[in-house]
Parts: structure tokens; C-alpha cells; sequence
């Protein structure tokens, strides 16, 4: 059985793909990996964590074992930890490298590695097909992953072959301390609720929140595997229990990260869920105004031009990339950027590691709230007063299976003169059809590289809008499809 690596890392079914016997051999390639790309005379070291999910803890042994079986020095996390904490753990300790034991926000049946390079941000994606090259040459020659039973201990510098238990905590919370105004959400007096979705960012907002002196309700913060029932993806119609509770007690604002807290959803204090297309922009005005920074913004071609808009106030210079953080990783490793985000919620600033971190875009946003003493729908209603109106919303349409190469070709080849009787200015290829409107609208037509699934995004001036824009996305790319060779 193949074992393929997305953008982040390599996901499947527990005790179907994910099992014990794949995750060791998927280690023995990251170990190899590692090895081969360490400077010289110094030992590999690597950083290993795991969320909530069923078996991740034993998962994140099985990974360590095989490792410190290769002569690794290895960190592995006490216990459940987010992913950023565990991004910000490498270059605090110096490894080459690390292994996330985690799906993300997919539903509970699913487990899966993240592997991290030695700047914390998501492996390159050369350095993932050579790992997936390596997995495959050991598959073929049937060879065993080295394991062996380590040296553990417990806050120690481990040794080549030796496994240390460390918490990632203290550091990371030291580290985020310098990127938001902890005084100042104590200052603001703000009642907030708080939902990790039964995710590893469990018990660290609400924790910190109570040490501020701060009012605080954690939903969803006990051990569950299953997640209760939730698909631990932090957008409104998932959010309905944290959303309830915000409109019962009078909560400020509410805040909710995915299942490894690397994405950011938030409840305003009316209920209404605010999407990370909002989160990004009014991050953006606050680092400008208000923390007086600069820096190059990047965001993903699937994300609001509300912040393209704000830019070019600014006088900021605005890079758009294909969808997945992995692109805004490699703009991060290259210049200053002051903030880079994507509409599924992974946002990063400047200063942090090239990681999502729904933890820190949390804390940014209370400080946002507090120091504006208004609000987060007022100050929403200010954005869209000024900048505005923008509406947006997604669909996922399941389609025949199509190669997505040919897709987009014959799209870009038929491009219409106007779409729901507006022109057509401008079209972008980034990352499927991107069409830009003359009245600032735009409808984006991007095939999924992994599943026969369309995924069509609309932004306009209005929700009936956006909604004839995705009904216009959806014929056009059936129509397409109908003219296109099926591929089993």
C-alpha cells in the first residue's frame, strides 16, 4: 500500500492505513531524512508531539522509538500538545527536524504525521518526496524500521539514542508574551468563552486567560478521542454549542481552535461567527495602526481582498499563494512578513514561527478587542463601513474524477466576458480559475489534488450575490467537466 504525503504531511483511516506497522515505517523515512540532511559531527535531534486523538500518544512512542533506534536524539511532549507549541519547541531546542502525531481538523476517525523542518513550519515539499521516496524503497525491499527500547528520561538533554519527556508549555508561553499584550487583555475586562473542541488546545487560552485575572468558559476541554461527536474544524455550523453559550451567559466574544489548534474561529458577542477572512483582516489594521509594524502581507488566493484592500492603504505589499500555509511558509522563510493567513483559519505574524497558530491569533484578537474598548461586531461593522460590503461563502461540490491539470486548462481557455452580468477583469491560474470582477467580486473554481471534490469560493457585495456566483461556479465547472476525458 502506498503511503502519500499532501502538502502537510500524510493522513489515514486509524487501523485501516494508520496503523502502527505504517506510522514505524513512515518513521524509519523521516529518521533517514533527518540523518541525511543534519550538518556533519552533530547529533540529529527532532521534537515529537501528538494531539487528542485515539492512539496518538502511543502513536508518538512508536515514532520516538524509532528514531532514538536510529541514533536521534529525541524531545517527545508529556503530553497532548498543539501543533504550533510543538513548531515553536524545534527552534527553541535546536533540532533538525520534528513529527506532529496528528489529523488536524479531520473528523476523529482519521490520524496522520505533520513533519517538521528545523525553521518549525511544515517540511518542504522536496524534502517530502524524498521522504516518500524513502518509504517507498523500504517497502519494497521488506525491510524492518530499527526499534529499540531507548534511555528515557524527564527534562533532560537527551544523547544520541536516548528519549527525553519535556512540556513545551513554559517556553511557548514565554515566546507568545513578546507577540501579544497579555496586560492589556487583563486591563480589558472581557468575559470570554473558549471551545478547543476537545483538540490539544485544550486548557492552554482558558489557562492563561484565568492567571490574567480574566472571566473565562471552557466548552469541550475534557479528554475525548472521538471528540464527542464534533468534526473539530473550528467554522460556524460547528460551533453551535460555543455560539448557545455566548447568547445564554452574555459572553464578549468566543474563540475556538481546530484539533491541533492551528486554525482560529471566533463567536461575536451577538453570536455571529466571525471568519478567519475578518480574524485576518482586522489583524492586519490593528499590527499596522495600533502596534505601528510593517512587513509583506501574504495571503492565499482563496482569502478575502478585504485584506488586499487594507494593504494597499497601508502602502504594504500583498503576495497571493496557492492554497495550503505550506506556501505562506516559504514567503515567511524568505522575507519579513507581517502577517500571512489562508480563509481556513491558519494565520501566522511576524516574529512567530512559519506555522498557523490559532492559540496565538486568539490572544491577538482579545488584545484587538481590548485596546479598541469596542466590541468585535462594532469593529466588524467599522471594516465592512469603510472597506466594504464583503460576503463570502464555499461549497464542495463531489464530481466525477477528473484530472485537475486539464481542468483548469480548458477553464483558462473559455474565460467568459462577464459572469452574472459583470465583466470579467482580470483572471488568475495560481491555484485553479480565479475570476476577478469588475465591481470587486471574484469566484474561484479550485479542483482538489488529493479527491474528485470542486471547491468553489465566491466573495461580493452581497450574500445574494455570492450565492448566484457559486451557482454560476458550479455550472461552469460542470460544464467543463462534460467535455473532459473521465479517468478512473
Amino acid at each position: 500500500m502506498a503511503i502519500q504525503f499532501g502538502t502537510d504531511g500524510w493522513r489515514a483511516v486509524i487501523s485501516e492505513e494508520f496503523t502502527f506497522d505504517n506510522v514505524r515505517t513512515v518513521a524509519q523515512a523521516i529518521a533517514e531524512q533527518i540523518i541525511a540532511d543534519a550538518p556533519p559531527e552533530s547529533t540529529p535531534t527532532a521534537v515529537i508531539g501528538f494531539d487528542t486523538r485515539f492512539l496518538s500518544d502511543r502513536y508518538a512512542i512508536a515514532v520516538s522509538n524509532v528514531l532514538a533506534a536510529n541514533g536521534l536524539a529525541v524531545y517527545l511532549s508529556k503530553a497532548d500538545c498543539p501543533t504550533p507549541a510543538l513548531s515553536y519547541a524545534i527552534t527553541q531546542h535546536s533540532a533538525h527536524g520534528g513529527v506532529m502525531i496528528t489529523a488536524s481538523h479531520n473528523p476523529p476517525r482519521y490520524n496522520g504525521i505533520k513533519v517538521k523542518a528545523a525553521f518549525g513550519g511544515s517540511a518542504l515539499p522536496a524534502t517530502m518526496k524524498q521522504i516518500e521516496a524513502r518509504i517507498a524503497a523500504i517497502q519494497a525491499a521488506g525491510t524492518a524500521p530499527l526499534y529499540a527500547e531507548p534511555v528515557w528520561q524527564e527534562d533532560a538533554v537527551p544523547g544520541a539514542g536516548e528519549v527525553v519527556r519535556f512540556d513545551p508549555l513554559p517556553a511557548y508561553l514565554s515566546h507568545l508574551r513578546t507577540l501579544v499584550d497579555f496586560a492589556a487583555i487583563a486591563n480589558g475586562k472581557l468575559r470570554v468563552a473558549v471551545d478547543p473542541m476537545y483538540g490539544a488546545g485544550r486548557g492552554y487560552i482558558a489557562r492563561w486567560l484565568r492567571e490574567l485575572g480574566v472571566m473565562v468558559a471552557e466548552i469541550h476541554g475534557e479528554m475525548n478521542p472521538g471528540f464527542g461527536g464534533l468534526h473539530p474544524e473550528p467554522i460556524g455550523r460547528n460551533l453551535k454549542t460555543l455560539t448557545a453559550l455566548i447568547k445564554k451567559e452574555g459572553y464578549d466574544l468566543g474563540l475556538a481552535t481546530d484539533g491541533d489548534a492551528d486554525r482560529i474561529g471566533a463567536i461575536d458577542g451577538k453570536g455571529e461567527f466571525v471568519s478567519p477572512h475578518l480574524i485576518i483582516a482586522l489583524a492586519l489594521r490593528h499590527l499596522v495602526q495600533t502596534k505601528k509594524q510593517t512587513g509583506l502581507v501574504v495571503k492565499t488566493i482563496s482569502t478575502t481582498q478585504l485584506v488586499n484592500r487594507l494593504a494597499e492603504d497601508y502602502g504594504l505589499r500583498v503576495e497571493e499563494t496557492p492554497v495550503g500555509f505550506n506556501h505562506i511558509c516559504d514567503w515567511m522563510l524568505a522575507e519579513p512578513v507581517l502577517i500571512g493567513g489562508e480563509e481556513s483559519g491558519g494565520i501566522s505574524i511576524l516574529g512567530h514561527v512559519p506555522e498557523g497558530d490559532g492559540i496565538l491569533m486568539g490572544l491577538l484578537l482579545l488584545e484587538i478587542v481590548a485596546l479598541a474598548e469596542r466590541p468585535l461586531h462594532v469593529l466588524i461593522e467599522e471594516l465592512q463601513q469603510e472597506y466594504g460590503p464583503f460576503f463570502y461563502d464555499r461549497i464542495d461540490q463531489q464530481v466525477r474524477p477528473f484530472r485537475k491539470a486539464d481542468l483548469v486548462a480548458d477553464l483558462g481557455e473559455r474565460v467568459p466576458a462577464a459572469i452574472g452580468g459583470v465583466a470579467v477583469q482580470r483572471v488568475s491560474d495560481r491555484d485553479g480559475i480565479k475570476y476577478l470582477l469588475a465591481d470587486n467580486s471574484w469566484l474561484l473554481i479550485h479542483p482538489s489534488g488529493t479527491e474528485p471534490v470542486l471547491r468553489i469560493y465566491a466573495e461580493a457585495g452581497s450574500p445574494a450575490q455570492v450565492q448566484a456566483l457559486l451557482a454560476e461556479g458550479v455550472r461552469q465547472a460542470e460544464s467543463h467537466l462534460n467535455t473532459l476525458e473521465a479517468v478512473a
